[in-house]
């Protein structure tokens, strides 16, 4: 938030181009100072929640208490026999949903979507009307009121991700997409009908922190109906919808320039898919993993021929019955995740997300517009869009080859390409041989970074961390994972221009390619490939049971 009130100076230790990046970045600022921290403190979550942002993106707390925490106290979990097909299949090795099926899960993963739809639409909404929602409200001249408007829905995000997986385990996925339907209606409306900047900043913080939620059991959900074979490909689409809704909040807002007053019905549109979600989620089937764990088994049988038809419900049924044996572990605590035996899956997952921010994307996207000024580019719009669009095809390309080359050899590929793309970056800015090619080279390095990251480093967090944790810790640390994300997303929102203006972009964008080459060699050295495999197979060999 602070963010928005730093001015960028010129500095002679830049060099030539450094000072027409930041004079851009000045120039920027004096139009809208507020409005273009957006793009470094919001738009990220189009890059990384994802989790990333998906994801950061980004999501998550795809929590939920493990099936021997539900039955392990008693020899009911033990000695309960799952009748399926006319088969006891108590005894059966765990399986994987593979082969031709009856049922369909895209119709739920469609619904699902219509959360990280929401997810990229409230970060990205703001972007273009900040503008004229100030000057409604009369906050044109005061840049840290805008800079509340903007951040405040990263402040509720923190707090959503937190509340998300606990809610997931209590009451469900289903109940949870229906109970999350609620923040983002009320947020939306209230930033619709705002007539003061006290209605606007509460409607922002509920907006956050129903996107919070959202980026919670979106992952989830996707995750935990998917078949194993397309888990991978089915994971990523929350990524890509997440982008596409930041996008549609670019096209939504192109009308502002001949009806300011239309920025209320921009914010007024999110009611619809919120309605719709809520709608859906009504009449799509639980979890069944969530089910088996409240020891609803029925209801989790029904939810499987739902899911995938009734010939894979002995399958099914057979992996979640063999996940559960052996075992009568308590729910996790929070210090349980600092245990030894969780104690580097955990920080696996916190460091995915910690790299991802290390790597610079925020700083790219922000500075994109200058760049692309440098470059003779004047539109902002084309500007974004090229950005918009780079990220769009690569997270598409992630999605077909998440389940052939696998999440490990994306992060991998990603990560190395983005360190050449920063160093490239780099010494446009400082070679004097590439004086005459600086800003083609800028323009050039900036969309392979994008496109790089949308390959791994932005998708493959919010699907991988799911994977790896423990049924029994998940929804704690995913949380934990996820609030690195926001805390690590808020300080470099906090620090990063006066970072510039001290040491020059060159040198910021070499320190960038320097983190993401660690991350190649963490990564190496302590990222498993989770393709192919089972939820419960991959606990079963990270996580053994006690």
């Amino acid at each position: 938030m602070q963010a928005s009130t730093f001015t960028v100076k010129g500095n002679t230790g830049f060099g030539l181009q450094n000072r027409r990046i930041l004079q851009g970045i000045s120039d920027l600022r004096s139009r809208n100072l507020a409005g273009k921290s957006l793009r470094m403190t919001e738009r990220n979550s189009c890059f990384g929640v994802s989790m990333d942002s998906a994801s950061m993106g980004i999501e998550l707390g795809r929590a939920r208490r493990t099936v021997q925490s539900v039955f392990g106290s008693s020899a009911k979990a033990r000695s309960h026999r799952v009748r399926a097909a006319g088969e006891d299949i108590e005894d059966a090795a765990p399986l994987k949903v593979q082969g031709q099926s009856s049922g369909s899960v895209l119709p739920y993963v469609g619904v699902a979507c219509l959360g990280a739809i929401l997810f990229g639409y409230h970060l990205g909404v703001v972007n273009g009307a900040l503008e004229y929602l100030a000057k409604d409200l009369g906050i044109a001249e005061n840049t840290v009121i805008q800079g509340w408007i903007v951040s405040t829905v990263l402040a509720g995000a923190f707090l959503g991700s937190f509340t998300g997986g606990v809610l997931a385990d209590k009451f469900g996925r289903t109940k949870t997409f229906i109970l999350d339907a609620i923040p983002l209606s009320v947020g939306a409306f209230l930033c619709t009908t705002a007539q003061s900047v006290q209605a606007m900043i509460i409607g922002r913080l509920l907006t956050g922190i129903g996107i919070g939620i959202s980026s919670a059991i979106v992952p989830l959900y996707i995750s935990e109906i998917s078949p194993t074979e397309i888990r991978g490909t089915l994971g990523t689409v929350n990524q890509l919808f997440i982008c596409i809704g930041i996008l549609v909040a670019l096209v939504v807002g192109l009308p502002l320039s001949g009806n300011p007053s239309w920025w209320r019905t921009m914010f007024g549109l999110a009611l619809i898919p919120s309605v719709l979600l809520a709608i859906g989620m009504a009449f799509s089937p639980e979890s069944p993993r969530w089910l088996y764990q409240q020891g609803r088994i029925s209801e989790a049988e029904t939810s499987i021929k739902r899911l995938y038809g009734k010939e894979k419900v002995a399958e099914v049924m057979g992996d979640l019955e063999a996940s559960a044996r052996g075992s009568s572990e308590p729910d996790a605590g929070w210090l349980d995740l600092f245990s030894s035996r969780y104690r580097k899956v955990v920080s696996i997952g916190a460091a995915m997300f910690l790299l991802q921010q290390l790597a610079g994307i925020n700083a790219v996207v922000y500075y994109s517009t200058a760049v692309f000024r440098s470059a003779g580019i004047t539109s902002d719009v084309a500007a974004s869009a090229l950005v918009g669009a780079a990220n769009v095809f690569g997270t598409t390309v992630a999605s077909s080859l998440m389940d052939k080359q696998g999440r490990k050899s994306l992060l991998l590929i990603s990560y190395t390409g983005m360190a050449a793309s920063m160093m490239l970056l780099s010494l446009s800015f400082t070679w004097k041989v590439l004086t005459p090619y600086s800003g083609t080279l800028a323009v050039l390095g900036t969309v392979l970074y994008v496109l790089s990251f949308s390959l791994g480093a932005g998708p493959v967090p919010a699907l991988l961390l799911p994977e790896i944790f423990a049924s029994r810790i998940r929804a704690k640390a995913v949380a934990l994972s996820l609030g690195v994300h926001w805390i690590m997303n808020f300080f470099i929102g906090l620090y990063f221009l006066s970072i510039v203006t001290k040491f020059g972009i060159s040198t910021v964008y070499m320190g960038f390619a320097l983190s993401c080459l660690v991350a190649v060699v963490y990564i190496t050295g302590n990222v498993v490939e989770t393709k192919g495999r089972s939820l419960e197979e991959i606990e079963r060999e990270l996580s053994p049971a006690i």
